[in-house]
């Protein structure tokens, strides 16, 4: 019998993986072990590999598309065996089985309604259902992502009257993430288009039909489905309008309110109001001269300053004492968006429930670094790994929660989770986001010890090869801009932990020892702590504590 490969749960806080890449296709061999696709997770891209001996049947998830855990992805079993049976048994347990009854239930009585209507006027098309069993495929607008509500066509690769094959692109379809490919999945003729280039289609909207050449789709299209038909009956409308309007009123007043009467997208109207752009002055250079955003971008508002120019000098010719003329400076509004990465859309969401959820309060406090700069020269003189500050603040942090447990905690609701292991997360920023690898059992590890982990961690960071077991069981974290001259800052707190420390940059300051003003070296720290389960006293002890070994870093040798 076939197996059906569904998206892995590949960390703790993953719910939904984006297919970064396949490595096999429909028809290849499959071993136990071979890698099928590459994953993107909210942490890194990760290899998803088969279980299973066979024939690759199906697959159900294009490149680039975010998947839900759990979702369906693939099919293996023996090459040539019906494999619909299983792919339906495991979808008739899930929320797509009850969508489209529901659809149906609403749609039927349009179609009652307007069943006579299409009759006379159509010829008496089939039904989608009749329409079906003869081959026909109605192309809908997929669900590209799991905030979209509805797309826009960006790019038709086929028109009426081309043939089609089952793999061919038809159309290029900018969602609220990206702009991706859609797939007919059907062989004959595209026999309609419901939505034209530029326009907008609800999710599940019909935006093309295919199937045997001269077949009679009237039926569908009787429907109300398309939306392509109510943008046409609402283009003559517009039209007569537009023309009434030029007959009963004089020239100024159609130059005023022609921004109401032109033809123009939505999108391209708002980016046109945003700029102070008339759009009687701009060309449309979509079909029947509509203007589209790209026209909007590209209109050079060069009549306005000579308008400007004009009018002010005969004012300036009547004016006795001609008062200074402010120069007109036109400019323009122009930003880029990208796509919200899946990394990007999880830390988002983790930070908001940790601010939000939990009530932060922070406490700052300044280290003389003279000692620890001093230590760490010496150090470095003879270990076989270059030890950093930021090192040092690790080791120092995880010997101070031995002695201040309460700081070494997290909130469980009904329960306060005391933890007696020191597992200290280390925030590394990387091209997409941020990870928080793990140094564990961080007290009991020398410094050399600590340096090289960190350092296998960044390496493993940048190249996106950390794996869920790097990131996972913190119970305090370490997060340092020093690095970059930040002299104090706060952090969020990486839940579940109960708290954070913050570590700024050491800066050279003039500072007070045996009575006389000295130069010395200064670092802040700042440590975020969870009041559900940290008091303000608890972490001003836990900040003494750690200044005392940061001040003396002899003792954490002891």
């Amino acid at each position: 019998m076939a197996d059906v490969i569904k998206m892995p749960k590949m960390s703790d806080t993953m719910t939904e993986g984006v297919l970064a890449k396949w490595h096999k296709k429909v028809g290849d061999k499959v071993k136990s072990g071979d890698v099928l696709a590459e994953v993107e997770t909210d942490k890194a891209t990760m290899d998803m590999e088969s279980y299973w001996d066979g024939t690759l049947l199906y697959v159900g998830v294009e490149e680039g598309q975010a998947v839900p855990v759990d979702a369906i992805m693939a099919v293996i079993g023996k090459e040539g065996e019906d494999y619909k049976a299983a792919l339906e048994a495991e979808k008739s347990g899930s929320q797509d089985s009850a969508s489209p009854k529901a659809e149906s239930k609403d749609d039927a009585p349009k179609a009652e309604d307007k069943k006579e209507e299409a009759a006379a006027t159509q010829g008496g098309g089939l039904s989608e259902e009749e329409l079906a069993a003869k081959g026909v495929t109605v192309i809908r607008m997929p669900l590209l992502s799991d905030t979209m509500t509805e797309g826009v066509i960006a790019e038709w690769h086929k028109k009426v009257g081309d043939k089609v094959k089952d793999d061919d692109v038809l159309a290029d379809v900018e969602t609220d993430k990206a702009t991706m490919e859609v797939m007919g999945y059907a062989t004959g003729t595209l026999l309609h288009i419901g939505v034209e280039k530029g326009q907008a289609a609800k999710v599940n909207g019909i935006i093309a039909i295919v199937g045997p050449e001269g077949t009679d789709v009237s039926g569908i299209l009787a429907g109300g489905s398309a939306p392509a038909p109510k943008a046409e009956s609402e283009a003559p409308k517009e039209e007569k309008q537009a023309a009434t309007a030029d007959l009963s009123s004089s020239a100024p007043v159609a130059e005023s309110s022609s921004d109401s009467r032109v033809k123009a997208s939505p999108l391209a109207k708002k980016i046109a109001k945003d700029k102070g752009i008339d759009l009687a002055q701009v060309a449309g250079s979509a079909e029947g001269g509509r203007i589209i955003k790209k026209d909007i971008e590209n209109f050079k508002p060069t009549a306005a300053p000579a308008k400007t120019e004009s009018a002010s000098a005969p004012a300036a010719e009547k004016s006795a004492a001609p008062t200074p003329v402010i120069p007109q400076f036109v400019g323009e509004v122009k930003f880029t968006e990208q796509p919200v990465s899946q990394m990007r859309k999880v830390i988002a969401k983790r930070l908001a429930e940790s601010l939000f959820t939990a009530p932060h309060f922070y406490l700052t406090i300044s280290i003389d670094m003279d000692n620890a700069m001093a230590a760490r020269t010496a150090i470095n003189a003879v270990a076989p790994v270059k030890v950093s500050f930021n090192d040092i603040v690790i080791k120092a942090v995880a010997v101070a929660l031995k002695k201040h447990p309460a700081v070494n905690s997290s909130w469980d609701g009904d329960k306060i989770r005391f933890n007696e292991h020191t597992n200290i997360g280390v925030a590394m920023a990387v091209e997409d986001g941020l990870l928080v690898p793990v140094v564990r059992f961080a007290d009991g590890k020398s410094l050399s010890h600590i340096s090289a982990e960190v350092k296998d961690f960044g390496a493993k960071a940048k190249a996106k090869k950390l794996q869920p077991a790097d990131w996972e069981g913190s119970t305090f974290t370490v997060s340092n801009l020093g690095m970059f001259g930040i002299d104090e800052f706060t952090s969020i707190i990486n839940s579940p932990d109960g708290a954070i420390l913050s570590v700024g940059a050491i800066q050279q300051v003039p500072v007070v020892k045996n009575g006389a003003v000295v130069p010395g070296n200064v670092m802040k720290l700042t440590l975020g702590c969870d009041h559900r389960v940290v008091d303000g006293a608890t972490g001003a002890a836990f900040l003494q504590t750690l200044k005392g070994l940061l001040e003396e870093p002899i003792r954490l040798l002891a």
